[in-house]
C-alpha cells in the first residue's frame, strides 16, 4: 500500500512538464529563429536578448521588439512488461503501453532592446522552463505494477488468516477471506493523472560595447513558477472484493488515493555574457547562474489508512461467526498473521513520510533551475550566407531537487547544434538546423514519474522581409527521440522482472515578428 501511495503521488510530476528544447528543466526555444535555425548563440539578431545578449548591441541604434508565438505538442511512451500485469482482468497484456500527452497551444515570447550610443537595455519574457500540461489517461506502468503487487499480499494476507481459523475450526470455517480476494492475484483499478508546469521568466539587463569589436552584458532574471498536479487511483478490487472493505468499510472511497497539490516558488537568475566580432567571424559566451527555487505546496490529498486493518479483519470474522476469542488468540493471534499483518503496517508507517513528504500541504521542496553555459561561434563565407555552431553545458548533477534526486545523474546535459541561414533575396531568407542533447542518464535515474531520453532536433524556417522595418519568422522542429531500456527485480518471490522502454515525440510550430522602430 505504501509504494502504491507513493506511485500516484509522484507520477503527476513526469506529467507535468512540456520540455521542448534545452537541459532538464529549461526551455531553449524562447524565440521562434531558435525554431528554425537552432543556433543562435552567434547570431546577432533581437532574439539575441535571450540567446547571445552581448552582441545584441551591435544591432545598431533605436528600439527593437519581437513577438514570437508557439504551438507544440509531445507524446511520452513507456513500454512495461511485467508478469503480473497479466492478472488485470480489463487488460492481461505484458509488456504493456501507457502513453501521456501534452499539447500547449499557445507559447509565447517577447524580446526587446533600446540601444543607444554602446549601451543595449534589454528585456526578456519567456518560459523558462516547462509550458504545459499533459495528460496519462491510464496513469502509468509504476503504479500498476504496485497494484498488481498489493494484489498479491492481499491474497497472502487472505490465505495466512483462512488457515489459521481452519486451524481452529476445521470443515466450519469455509475459507471466507480466499473466497473474497481469491489466490490468483486478479485485480482491477481505475486511475489518471495530468499535471501542468509553467515556469515564468522575466529577464531585464544591459550589454555595454567596450570596443567595436568587444561587448559585454549583465542581467538578472526573475523566475516564477505555478505548478498544479492531480491524479487519482480508485476503484480497486482483488478478485471481485474491492479494497475499502478491509480497510474501512462503512466509506467506498478508503482505499482510493487521490493527489491535488499547487505549487509556488520564486528564483533569481544572474546572468552575464561577451561577444567578440573580428571580419566575418563572430564569438560568444554566456553563464547563467543556478536558480535557487523554494515550491510551496498547496494540496488537499488523499491516501488510504491500513492503522484499523487488524479492527476490520476482527469484525468481518467475528460477522462471520467465528467466536470472538478465537478470533483474538487463535487467528490475529497466529504468528503468520500477525507478521503478515505487521509486515503491511511497518513497511506503509516507515514509507509514510517519503511517499506525502513531497506533496504535504504547506511544505517548501527544492526544484533548483541548473547553471548553464552556452558558447557560439558564427562565420559568413559571403554577404548572403550565414553558419553557426553552439555548445551548451547544463549542470543538472549540482541542481538540488527533492531528495536530492538531481546526484542520481552521471553528469549534466550537453547540447550540439549547427545552423546555417541563406538570403535569397533581399525579401526572403531560408534556414535550416540541428541540435542534439545528450542527457547524463544512469538507470537508477529513469522512471516512468520524470524521465528524460536524450535526443536529436531538426528544425526549419524562414524570414520574410515585410517591410525594411518589420520581418516575419517561421518555423517548425521536430525531436527524435532515442529509447532508454531498464530492467528491475520485483520485491516478491521468486523474483519477477520488471522491464521498462522510454521514449518520447515532440513537434514544435512557431511564428514570429520582429519589429525595429
Amino acid at each position: 500500500m505504501n509504494k502504491l501511495k507513493m506511485a500516484c503521488l509522484t507520477a503527476a510530476i513526469a506529467s507535468s512538464s512540456v520540455s521542448f528544447a534545452g537541459g532538464l528543466l529549461t526551455n531553449t526555444n524562447q524565440n521562434v529563429a531558435f525554431n528554425r535555425m537552432m543556433s543562435r548563440e552567434a547570431s546577432i539578431g533581437i532574439d539575441g536578448v535571450y540567446y547571445n545578449p552581448a552582441g545584441v548591441v551591435f544591432l545598431g541604434e533605436g528600439h527593437h521588439l519581437s513577438l514570437n508565438w508557439q504551438l507544440a505538442y509531445q507524446t511520452r511512451t513507456i513500454k512495461n512488461g511485467y508478469e503480473l500485469f497479466k492478472n488485470n482482468v480489463n487488460n492481461p497484456i505484458t509488456p504493456r503501453e501507457f502513453k501521456g500527452e501534452a499539447f500547449a497551444p499557445v507559447i509565447p515570447s517577447l524580446q526587446y532592446a533600446y540601444n543607444k550610443g554602446r549601451w543595449s537595455f534589454q528585456a526578456n519574457l519567456a518560459l523558462a522552463g516547462g509550458g504545459g500540461k499533459c495528460t496519462f489517461d491510464n496513469g502509468l506502468g509504476s503504479f500498476e505494477k504496485i497494484v498488481g503487487e498489493t494484489a498479491m499480499g492481499a491474497c497472502g494476507l487472505a490465505d495466512a488468516v483462512d488457515n489459521a481459523a481452519k486451524g481452529v475450526l476445521g470443515a466450519a470455517y469455509n475459507d471466507t477471506f480466499k473466497g473474497m480476494f481469491g489466490t490468483d492475484g486478479k485485480y482491477s483499478y481505475d486511475s489518471y493523472m495530468h499535471g501542468r508546469q509553467y515556469y515564468y521568466g522575466i529577464s531585464i539587463g544591459a550589454a555595454y560595447k567596450i570596443s567595436d569589436n568587444f561587448s559585454a552584458f549583465a542581467g538578472l532574471r526573475t523566475v516564477y513558477a505555478s505548478c498544479n498536479y492531480y491524479g487519482y487511483v480508485r476503484d480497486i478490487k482483488v478478485g471481485n472484493t474491492p479494497l475499502y472493505t478491509v480497510l474501512d468499510p462503512t466509506k467506498t472511497d478508503a482505499a482510493d488515493i487521490l493527489l491535488s497539490c499547487d505549487q509556488t516558488g520564486l528564483g533569481f537568475t544572474p546572468i552575464i555574457g561577451i561577444d567578440y566580432k573580428t571580419g566575418r567571424w563572430n564569438f560568444s559566451a554566456k553563464y547563467e547562474l543556478k536558480t535557487r527555487m523554494r515550491l510551496k505546496n498547496k494540496s488537499v490529498n488523499q491516501a488510504p489508512s491500513i492503522g484499523n486493518l487488524p479492527a476490520n479483519l476482527r469484525g468481518a470474522l467475528i460477522a462471520g461467526g467465528v467466536p470472538e476469542t478465537l478470533v483474538d488468540n487463535n487467528i490475529l493471534g497466529n504468528p503468520t498473521v500477525q507478521r503478515a499483518m505487521l509486515d503491511i503496517k511497518s513497511k506503509f508507517d516507515s514509507a509514510l513520510d517519503e511517499a506525502v513528504g513531497e506533496y504535504e500541504d504547506g511544505k517548501k521542496i527544492a526544484g533548483d533551475i541548473p547553471a548553464c553555459l552556452t558558447l557560439g561561434a558564427g562565420y559568413a563565407p559571403t554577404d548572403d550566407l550565414r553558419i553557426n555552431v553552439g555548445f551548451h553545458w547544463f549542470d543538472d548533477k549540482n541542481a538540488t531537487s527533492y531528495n536530492n534526486r538531481n546526484k542520481k545523474l552521471d553528469r549534466g546535459t550537453l547540447e550540439y547544434n549547427a545552423g546555417a541561414e541563406y538570403d535569397i533575396n533581399k525579401s526572403l531568407t531560408v534556414s535550416a538546423g540541428w541540435q542534439c542533447t545528450s542527457y547524463g542518464l544512469s538507470d537508477e535515474y529513469m522512471d516512468d514519474k520524470s524521465f528524460v531520453v536524450s535526443s536529436n532536433s531538426v528544425g526549419v524556417g524562414g524570414v520574410i522581409r515585410l517591410t525594411s522595418r518589420m520581418k516575419l519568422n517561421v518555423a517548425y522542429f521536430h525531436t527524435f527521440y532515442e529509447h532508454k531500456k531498464t530492467s528491475e527485480q520485483s520485491a516478491l518471490s521468486p523474483k519477477l522482472n520488471y522491464t521498462s522502454d522510454y521514449t518520447r515525440n515532440n513537434n514544435v510550430f512557431g511564428v514570429g515578428l520582429d519589429v525595429k522602430f
